[in-house]
Order: C-alpha cells, then structure tokens, then sequence
C-alpha cells in the first residue's frame, strides 16, 4: 500500500472519529441521516447518494435524502425539498422477498452489493436508474449499496452511493474494497447512533404519555382540574416565548434552547401531578356547605320545620286568646307574616351565603351567626342550634368554599407534587422541573408555599409558571365555584398581585406588553369573556 493510500485511510479514520463523535451528539435524526450521506460520499468520493430509512411496519424502504453533486440535486433532508418517489417494498404482494431491487436485495439478504457498471450486469432491475439517467442525462456507472444494521441486527435503512469519483483526475472510478470497509463501518456506526435517538425519542414519547396518564386520572377525578393541567403548560410556553423574544428591560437576556423549551413543557405538564391524591370532595367542592353533597339542602329542610313550628305557634295564640276578634286575630297574622318573612329572608341569604365569592362582608358572617343560634327540634325530639359549628363556620368562609383546613388539603397537593418529582432520577437536561414545577404557589415576597421562597430564590422559569397558574385559573369557566372572569377582569386582578408583589412584575410587564393574555384568550376563552382591553388601567402596568 502506497504512502497516498496510508495518507487517504488516515485521512478516513479521523473523518470515522469524528462523526462518530458528532453522531452521539446530534439528536436531530433528520440531520444524522444528512451527516452520514454526506460522510459517505466526502470519503468514497462518490457523485451522488441515497439514504434510506426503513418504514414503521418494516414492509419498505422509504426515500429520506438524495444527492448529486453533477446535477446539483438536494432532496429531503435540510433541502426543504420533498422526495415525491414511491416507497421501495421489501416483499411482493405474495409475501416473498423483493430481490430484484438492489436497495431491497441489500436490506433483505443483511450485505453489501458492489457494482462496477450497472448497465453491464442482470443480476438487478435497473430500470428506474436507467429512466433517471434518461431524463436528467446522466450516466450511472459504479454503484455501492450498504445495508444500516443496529447492534442487535434490526435493520435502520441502507446507504447507496453512486459513482465514486478520481479525485486527482475526476474520472468515475469502482468502489474499491476499501471504500467498501469503510462505508460498512460508518454505516454500523450510523445505525447505532440512530437506533440511540429513536430509543431516546421514544422513551421521551412514553414518558410524556405517563404524564399525561397522570392529568387523565386527575381529569376523570376532577373535570374542573383536567383543562387546568393541559392550559398551564400552553400558557407558561407562551409567556415563555414572548420572554424569549423581548429585547428591552431586565429580561432581554433570557434565552432559551430546544432543551430549555422541553423541560419547560414537561414541568409544566407536572405541576399539579400531587392532586391526584387530594380528595375528590376537596377538589370538586362547588359550595360552602358540599361534602358529599350539598347540606344547603338540609338546612332548607330545617328552615320548613321553623315555619312551620311559627305557623303552628300562630294557631295556639289563637285558641288560647279568650275572645279572638278581628283585632286580635289581624295582630297574630301580622306576627306570623313577619316570621315567615324573615325565615324566607334567611333562607335565601344561606343560599347566597352558600355559593362563595371573591368577598364576604363582615357583617354577612355575623349574620350567619345570628341565624346559627336559632333553635329548632329534630326527628330526635332534642332541641339544638339550627346551625352546627361546622356548618356555620363554612359558611362564614371569606372567600371561596373552602375552609382552612381543605385549603391546607387543597394546598397540600404541591408538597406531595415536588416530594414526587424529586424521587424521580432526572436526566441532567431535565433536572430543572421538580424546581419549575413546584415554585407555582411561591410569591415574591416570599409569603407564598410551600417554602416561602421570594423572588431571588426562584428561578424565571418557576416565576412564569405562577403568573401562567393564577392567569388561567382566573379565566377557567369550568371551575365548580365560580364563573370564566373577562380579561380586563383577570388583568385588573393580576395587576392587583403585582402591585402587592406576590408576582414578579418584569414577567408581568412581559405578559401584557406582548399581549401574552391575548394570545392565550383566543385559544382557549369563550368569545363573550374576550372583552376590550385597556392597558392604561391594568393596575401596575406602565405603557
């Protein structure tokens, strides 16, 4: 072997070296594939190049990339260009092996074909390369086809070069033994490599349909939950890309990759994974007073046996009276009316009461304290307040149906999130999300929780994700407790949270600057909650 041989294989070796190297670091498989062809022809000298990828169902082999350097030829890959030719069958309509088809011999018999003249042998059907060279006037001559195995012999695609070149004299030349060697190990190499990304991809694929098995459980056990977990991560992607795209304030650094965007999503998708064990009656109470069902109902119940108990005081009156005329028998009804009034009166208020809001007055909660001491007899003939303390402390509940200690259950849900994401052996590019996902109930001020963190303790990330949390919860229509609020609604009370610093006000300025609400709204609101916006009066938010 001659010392311009030793120089070539050299030469070959370190081109072998590094695209082993850059195949391990690539996990675009549209750009692999491009990288092996185009090593393949660099080493072998080769005109042009097909590559081939091995179908889903195994039964063909489908165009991915295709090269001519003579004709300037580009398809697939990062041409842009589609490859419009028909997929190449591994077996005829009776099941046999398809070996006329060199590419198809190749996958099928697991070897190499090295022709020097294809249109000096018959062992293959050249007529589609024939037609080729025909209409683009060209003229195919030695042709190398290897087959793309992985390490456990599955088949990934073939590798086809065609016509490799004298790079001193430009002449088409055979593929010679060597080219063939080397070609066979990049060809091993490059199915490895590609079996490695799709593994990755599909371990990914099943991992990001395990989280979402998780949201389906919390769907089917909350439908009020279910949207929550799937508009949270859309809209933290959105605020996101709008930080990503900002270029003036304190923010204009912020940058992110593929894999900074991915376990973004994926925190996303996880941030409210522990409410799966928060309990159903919890998460679905509509009312103050619902447990299993609605006690309003009960205390309705209650409200009758009073009026009915004053209507039968009324009647005692008056077969006690000693003369009852119409004076008397006028004064009685009256006192009657004015009872069945006030009981009607305090019904209805309860049934207010009962329904939650944002705000409940003081002196609402001291009128049901005032109508708790009402006494009444049950079916036990015992006499007793007409509200227990537990009734009567729920429907004093400030704002919302929950009482204390649900909300601590209610809010429990984010411990058991981050105790669950950080049991979990997290890859480096991924070790962010248990943080993201568990900082979505921390404020600046760092009266939040679950570990009270303030604002520079927390990353961007989780920051977006708490502005993404409160935003649609604001705007959810399908809350058991409440209604969809308008958007000049949700921004005056976002802007609200940003002036008392329980949300970081650049991702705020970010959020309405770039219209992020708007973005989200016509996605995901009804069309009567998208109302018009005036960004001078959203609290906190200077144009």
């Amino acid at each position: 072997m001659n010392a311009l041989n030793q120089s070539e294989i050299s030469l070959r070796l370190d081109q072998l070296t590094e695209l082993s190297v850059a195949l391990s670091n690539n996990r675009d498989i549209s750009q692999l594939l491009e990288r092996i062809l185009r090593a393949a022809k660099s080493m072998t000298h080769a005109d042009g190049g097909t590559l081939y990828r091995t179908t889903e169902d195994g039964k063909s082999l489908r165009f991915s990339i295709a090269m001519n350097d003579t004709l300037g030829l580009f398809q697939g890959g990062s041409s842009g260009k589609a490859i419009d030719i028909p997929d190449l069958p591994l077996f005829d309509s009776s099941g046999n092996r398809n070996m006329s088809a060199v590419a198809a011999y190749a996958a099928n018999t697991g070897t190499s074909v090295n022709i020097q003249d294809v249109y000096g042998v018959n062992l293959f059907n050249f007529t589609g390369m024939r037609k080729f060279d025909e209409t683009h006037n060209y003229h195919s001559e030695s042709l190398l086809t290897v087959p793309m195995k992985d390490h456990e012999g599955e088949l990934i695609g073939v590798l086809q070069l065609i016509n490799a070149k004298d790079p001193e004299t430009g002449k088409t030349r055979p593929f010679n033994e060597t080219d063939q060697r080397f070609i066979e190990a990049l060809a091993s190499q490059a199915a490895i490599a590609i079996t490695n990304q799709q593994l990755i991809a599909r371990l990914e694929t099943l991992f990001e349909s395990f989280i979402k098995l998780i949201n389906l459980g919390i769907d089917e056990k909350s439908p009020h939950t279910g949207k929550h977990c799937e508009h949270v991560p859309v809209l933290t992607m959105m605020l996101a890309e709008a930080t990503h795209r900002t270029v003036q304030g304190p923010l204009a650094e912020f940058e992110m990759t593929e894999r900074d965007r991915r376990e973004l999503w994926l925190a996303g998708l996880l941030h409210d994974c522990g409410k799966i064990t928060t309990p159903v009656h919890v998460v679905e109470k509509s009312t103050k007073l619902e447990t299993l069902y609605d006690r309003i109902h009960t205390v309705d119940t209650r409200f009758e046996v009073l009026k009915r108990d004053v209507e039968i005081h009324a009647l005692q009156e008056k077969l006690r009276a000693e003369k009852l005329d119409a004076q008397t028998e006028k004064a009685i009804d009256a006192r009657l009316k004015q009872n069945l009034e006030r009981l009607d009166s305090d019904r209805e208020f309860l049934r207010r009461a009962n329904i939650g809001g944002e705000f409940m007055r003081p002196e609402d909660q001291a009128r049901v304290d005032e109508i708790a001491k009402y006494r009444w007899v049950g079916v036990d003939g015992a006499e007793r307040d007409f509200l227990d303390a537990n009734e009567a402390n729920n429907l004093r509940i400030k704002a919302g149906t929950l009482n204390e200690e649900e909300r601590e259950i209610i809010n429990n849900h984010i411990v058991v999130t981050i105790r669950m994401l950080e049991s979990l052996p997290w890859p480096r590019h991924l070790k962010n999300v248990p943080e993201y996902a568990g900082g979505h109930h921390e404020r600046m001020d760092g009266k939040g929780y679950p570990k009270g963190l303030t604002r520079d303790q927390m990353s961007v990330q989780a920051r977006m994700m708490a502005i993404a949390d409160i935003f649609e919860a604001l705007t959810a229509k399908d809350r058991p407790y409440k209604k969809g609020k308008t958007l000049s609604e949700s921004l005056q009370i976002l802007g609200g949270f940003k002036e008392r610093n329980h949300i970081d006000p650049d991702l705020f300025d970010v959020f309405v600057r770039e219209k992020v609400y708007l973005e989200y709204a016509r996605e995901f609101m009804d069309a009567a909650q998208i109302d018009d916006v005036d960004v001078t009066k959203i609290p906190g938010y200077v144009p």
